[in-house]
């Protein structure tokens, strides 16, 4: 216990620092940036074989899956046609990238079959590491092409469009998901939407029940206009340092090697990605008469949250733009359900 919270104190640390040099989602990949440093550099900090934070961040992932359900709203189904082939061009882009993303993870990359099959989802960062574990895959190499997708996109997309517009966007805008006066019965409403989440994804046996299932339940909320969950942004913080930080310990025992081999092979990952998403986003914009940078930014495979603020930065529907990361997560999820049985013939 007295480790866990000198590991949390520590990374929490780098959730401002991070802010201040301008990171994407900076109290996420802060603090494992720095746990990841500690596990990698300074392991004989920690007990052998740490594991601390593996009970404690599934309450967190619960809070997290309850913001990414809270974004879908009725306003999400406004424009069918648009909505009918964003949709179709997702269930194209989707397993395109998976099947890119396996062979190069693979067969130049080396890795075992379901750390590759893991490390080629284009989304669901929880999803695939918890598919990952239960499938016996290399957590950590997983987590490191995971990790560097996300670093990768949230940093250089954004950083892009700046350039091009003149002004920064995204998190690094200013922009936020968050609510600040939410009351206390507001966060009881929150606190119930994580249990029943939790406990609904270990009834119905979901994949990754304990993101997925509150997903499902601040999805429900939000979509009957009874009551949306709004939630503050020191509770997004702390999950996010939480989750972070536990991400980060599976680190241990990653060489210097490693690491350079994986960034790589995300360089080359992320590369591929993005000249489908902007193929297809140049498409869309052909016959639909939306805008480009806003299909690229619907379609590039990074983080929900920051996809969502680079969007509210364009002063574009950030509905549209959240409806296309949700369907491309739930996509990635029945991928990976779905492919299960395949994956653990490869073992």
């Amino acid at each position: 216990m007295l480790a866990t919270l000198a590991l949390i104190a520590v990374c929490a640390l780098a959730g401002p620092l991070a802010q201040w040099a301008g990171l994407p989602l900076p109290y996420l990949l802060g603090p494992l940036l720095a746990s990841a440093l500690i596990c990698s550099f300074a392991r004989g900090w920690l007990p052998e074989q740490f594991r601390g934070l593996t009970t404690l961040r599934l309450g967190f992932i619960g809070v997290i899956g309850v913001l990414i359900g809270a974004q879908v709203t009725p306003e999400l189904f406004a424009d069918t046609r648009l909505l009918a082939l964003s949709l179709l061009a997702l269930m194209v882009f989707v397993p395109l990238c998976i099947a890119l993303n396996f062979v190069l993870f693979h067969k130049m990359g080396q890795y075992d079959r379901a750390s590759a099959f893991y490390a080629a989802m284009p989304g669901g960062f929880y999803e695939s590491i918890s598919f990952a574990e239960s499938a016996g895959a290399d957590p950590a190499r997983v987590i490191l092409q995971q990790f560097l997708r996300i670093v990768l996109i949230v940093t250089l997309l954004p950083i892009g469009l700046s350039l091009w517009l003149g002004a920064p966007v995204g998190s690094a805008g200013g922009m936020s998901l968050a609510r600040g006066g939410t009351s206390w019965s507001g966060l009881m409403i929150i606190l119930a939407a994580i249990l029943a989440g939790i406990a609904l994804g270990q009834a119905l046996r979901l994949p990754a029940g304990q993101l997925t299932g509150p997903m499902a339940v601040g999805a429900a909320l939000s979509l009957s206009g009874v009551v949306t969950p709004e939630l503050p942004q020191w509770l997004i913080d702390l999950a996010l340092i939480v989750v972070g930080t536990a991400l980060g310990t599976r680190f241990y025992g990653l060489s210097r090697a490693q690491l350079g081999h994986g960034a790589g092979l995300a360089a080359l990952s992320v590369a591929g990605m993005m000249a489908l998403a902007t193929l297809i986003a140049m498409a869309l914009a052909h016959e639909t008469g939306q805008s480009l940078d806003l299909l690229l930014v619907s379609f590039a495979p990074g983080g929900a949250t920051e996809m969502t603020l680079i969007a509210l930065s364009l002063a574009g529907n950030p509905a549209l733009v959240t409806l296309h990361h949700v369907v491309r997560i739930l996509l990635t999820v029945l991928v990976m359900a779905g492919s299960a049985r395949w994956v653990h013939k490869g073992l």
